[in-house]
């Protein structure tokens, strides 16, 4: 009876060290941003998913800047753009607004929904483009048509804005059109944890953590950086 006793608590012991050992990475994983003196300015990109995030909170607690969706792909307008657009101004943060490129949809229509959806405003950081693939979208149009649809696109919204388009690239999208080495923009690139290295040009931007969970905002979270 002792030695059953025994190894139902060895087997507990090792249970609560697993959980434990789980929840050390996982509180790793999800509180983890690259440290400040390397990157001073780091700041959150937010969707509908975030719910109403606590812009005065996240001021406050080391949010520089905000890029809020504008849009998304084939789904159209996000409706937390304008709630959020007017929380970020409210709480003093930089903010942008970022569309996410959809390539099964023309770049004109796109970027007339972009106009009249993002209000022109001099004090916003330059328009960011994400460009990825999405399960909404199975084309695979050629590169030169991408290019060109592209090149439409951040004509038309950039003589909105007023400024040059930020490129949000990911690496898939990256490797298939090799978009860095044909359009001179600020360069934007993904990596969970890790430095990306997979662009022609240097990247500006990085999202370091896509899994940052913080106090004052819904779910996981976007968390980029500046370089220097």
């Amino acid at each position: 009876m002792a030695s059953v006793v025994g190894r139902h608590f060895r087997w507990i012991v090792v249970a609560v060290v697993v959980f434990l050992g789980a929840f050390a990475v996982w509180s790793l994983v999800t509180g983890w941003t690259p440290a400040r003196d390397e990157y001073p300015v780091q700041g959150v990109v937010v969707a509908e998913a975030n719910g109403a995030p606590q812009w005065a909170k996240l001021g406050a607690t080391g949010v520089d800047f905000a890029y809020i969706t504008a849009v998304e792909g084939a789904r159209g307008r996000d409706p937390q753009f304008e709630t959020n657009l007017e929380g970020v101004k409210q709480a003093g943060i930089r903010f942008g607004a970022l569309h996410h490129f959809d390539i099964c949809r023309l770049a004109s229509d796109q970027a007339m929904l972009f106009i009249t959806t993002v209000p022109r405003n001099p004090a916003a950081l330059p328009p960011a483009v994400q460009l990825d693939f999405s399960e909404n979208c199975t084309s695979r149009p050629n590169r030169a048509l991408i290019l060109s649809e592209l090149a439409t696109f951040l004509n038309l919204i950039e003589a909105h804005s007023g400024s040059p388009a930020v490129l949000l690239l990911t690496a898939d999208f990256e490797k298939e059109y090799q978009v860095s080495s044909a359009i001179d923009r600020t360069i934007w690139l993904e990596r969970d944890w890790l430095l990306p290295d997979y662009s022609a040009r240097p990247w500006v931007m990085w999202t370091a953590n896509s899994r940052l969970r913080i106090e004052g905002i819904e779910g996981p979270v976007r968390w980029a950086v500046v370089r220097k």
